[in-house]
């Protein structure tokens, strides 16, 4: 899935005048144009200006995060509610006046496709683009609040900094505003069960972790004496425990408070299975002894812990500043990650054996070749198709997230998700992006195939093949030790690059252990942690053109060491699906290229083939087989390619741009 999280126009596109579509909005026409998509936002507006005047409020910033820094869920989706824009990256301030939005490249045409005229577009993330705006909308002396539990540390210094000095003030308030808006639209919480995980899908104890994590902090500088965990995934690993509050993700709302000699647990303790109670609590009293505490109890008792002479170790990035200011500064260590964060990211070898049987499992997908030139299956059922698959495996919870099934333009979009009532049909006439993953006890998967069942354009198949050049050049790749992913990251790009095009979207993210999808802090970005042995992370180039097509490849890898006189690293592929043939032109890869290509397919027969056979699916069988056939080495270039049609589209694009503006 597209690192980072979720839709839009990547960078090289060319997006078409509004005036010349009818799926995105117009507000410059009378009356504006808005398409079915659309969410009217007036009565939600009013309703929360009017509780900004009882809260002498004059701008409120809106996230879209939640109190964990975590995918959402409904019910905690304040800018959803209010801006109707469905996708889980923005920001929104509302003044008495005027609202706007401020999303990333991803997400550009999502947003004029679902935002009314009620809001501004801003098409940046930077928080100095918020402030000056809110400095030109709000004047000398007025109030600028946003609630402190859903903003991460970082977050609010750059809001702070941002209007310093301005004659404005930023002013924390726990009364959330948009919760007013919610009325009886809220949906309910979770009242499903909080499970453990069976033995044989851990990598170890509970017990044997918290020992590690309280080694740690023996071995620390500056002796912490507490660790707070407030990521869902944190609790959920340490704990091995399970639950279902959050879409895709098996985790459950929680925080964690590990000191040198006691466990706090905040949760809904009545949703503890009984087997899930007696796992935490059948070494008490004793300092494996897991305290079980309600939810909300969190900053009380944080408040209270900090008032002896304590040191509490948190992670940054995870950690809200409403919880972060309840602590004294002198008596906070700051990391941007949590040790339990960093441990979680390197799986021992259980763990990876049993993410590896995942992706085999995993790989036992039909694509849609007969059906689709008959015109019998739309993008909804395509992805329900594929769900349905995951389902039937063994060991299966469900997908990851929800499948990006995109036909022909829609595919532009990187994390387009169709719905029942306006799918495209799935046609031989264009391509088709499929991006879905699976949750299984053993493992989570993600994976990107882009396929065409008729006859690629040679813009088409050439693009497609660069993609597929940046994907096998970072996964054969070999580095350095401790090589942060950010540094090797331009390996997935450099095909495109070499015809002066790009995408907008990262190339990678960290995957969990039947946790979740889009796991930090492993990956290729500014923030991600050095790579390290035992790590998983999605390797997915991409190259979209707004209106026309949309192509990714992505597949998830393990760092492992490499075959090198020294102790360098390199990348095992675990996804095991093949590329789709129509779209590989041969010509523009190297003899390397083709080999590993080749070597590549020999794994997926090798592993894929015989659970096929396994599951009787010979049909399948057969399909992959035949699917899996080695390249010719010798189709492969011996010289640079200086010219290409995709050279020439992007040139052309860009001149078509100009004589239009």
């Amino acid at each position: 899935m597209g690192s980072g999280q979720v839709t839009g126009c990547a960078a090289g596109q060319v997006p078409q005048a509004p005036s010349t579509r009818n799926d995105i909005r117009n507000c410059s026409t009378d009356p504006p144009y808005l398409p079915p998509t659309v969410t009217d936002t007036t009565a939600r507006l009013a309703e929360l200006r009017s509780a900004m005047r009882a809260y002498g409020v004059d701008a409120y910033i809106v996230p879209s995060t939640d109190a964990h820094m975590s995918d959402i869920a409904k019910r905690d989706a304040p800018l959803g509610l209010l801006t109707g824009f469905t996708c889980s990256a923005g920001t929104s301030v509302v003044t008495q006046h005027k609202a706007a939005l401020w999303t990333d490249s991803r997400y550009w045409t999502q947003a004029e496709r679902e935002l009314d005229c009620n809001w501004e577009l801003q098409r940046t993330t930077w928080i100095e683009s918020i402030g000056t705006w809110i400095l030109e909308a709000v004047p000398v002396g007025g109030n600028i609040s946003l609630d402190p539990f859903l903003f991460s540390i970082s977050t609010w210094n750059s809001y702070s900094q941002a209007l310093q000095g301005s004659g404005r003030t930023l002013l924390p308030l726990e009364t959330n505003l948009v919760d007013q808006v919610w009325g009886d639209q809220r949906p309910p919480p979770s009242s499903s069960e909080i499970y453990s995980l069976p033995a044989v899908f851990t990598g170890s104890s509970w017990q044997e972790k918290v020992t590690r994590i309280r080694q740690q902090m023996e071995q620390h500088v500056r002796r912490p004496t507490a660790v707070l965990l407030s990521g869902l995934e944190e609790t959920a690993w340490l704990f091995n425990l399970r639950g279902d509050d959050i879409p895709y993700n098996p985790v459950f709302y929680s925080y964690t408070l590990l000191t040198n000699t006691t466990i706090s647990l905040f949760v809904e303790g009545s949703r503890l299975s009984a087997a899930a109670r007696e796992f935490l609590r059948s070494a008490c009293p004793g300092v494996l002894c897991v305290e079980l505490q309600e939810y909300g109890e969190v900053s009380a008792h944080l408040r209270h812990y900090t008032q002896g002479n304590v040191i509490v170790w948190l992670g940054t990035e995870y950690t809200t500043y409403g919880l972060y200011s309840i602590i004294p500064k002198e008596k906070l260590l700051e990391e941007s990650y949590s040790p339990v964060m960093t441990a979680k990211a390197v799986k021992n070898a259980q763990e990876q054996e049993l993410l590896r049987a995942a992706h085999v499992r995993d790989a036992v997908l039909l694509w849609l070749e007969k059906t689709v030139p008959g015109g019998q299956v739309n993008e909804f059922l395509g992805a329900q198709h594929i769900d349905a698959l995951r389902w039937a495996q063994e060991h299966s919870r469900g997908p990851s997230f929800e499948s990006i099934s995109a036909s022909g333009l829609n595919a532009a979009l990187a994390h387009y998700s169709p719905s029942n009532g306006s799918s495209r049909t799935l046609s031989a006439r264009e391509m088709y992006l499929c991006d879905t993953g699976g949750q299984y006890l053993d493992g989570t998967t993600d994976i990107t195939r882009t396929v065409h069942w008729g006859k690629p354009t040679p813009l088409q198949k050439e693009a497609y093949t660069r993609v597929l050049m940046g994907n096998i050049d970072l996964s054969r790749l070999i580095f350095p030790p401790s090589t942060a992913g950010r540094t090797v990251e331009s390996f997935a790009r450099r095909a495109l690059w070499d015809v002066g095009l790009n995408y907008g979207h990262g190339t990678g993210h960290g995957i969990g252990n039947f946790l979740s999808v889009h796991e930090w802090p492993v990956g290729f970005q500014s923030n991600n942690v050095p790579l390290a042995a035992g790590m998983f992370t999605s390797i997915e180039p991409g190259y979209y053109r707004d209106g026309e097509f949309g192509i990714r490849i992505e597949d998830v890898a393990l760092v492992v060491e490499a075959q090198t006189k020294k102790p360098f690293l390199t990348f095992e592929v675990v996804s095991l699906v093949p590329y789709d043939r129509n779209l590989i032109d041969l010509s523009l890869l190297s003899p390397e290229q083709i080999q590993y290509l080749n070597s590549y397919y020999e794994r997926i027969r090798a592993h894929v083939g015989p659970e096929l056979q396994r599951q009787k699916l010979e049909e399948a069988y057969n399909w992959l087989q035949e699917n899996t056939k080695p390249f010719p080495v010798g189709s492969a270039i011996t010289t640079t390619v200086t010219t290409s049609t995709l050279a020439l589209a992007s040139l052309l694009s860009v001149l078509l741009s100009g004589l239009q503006a």
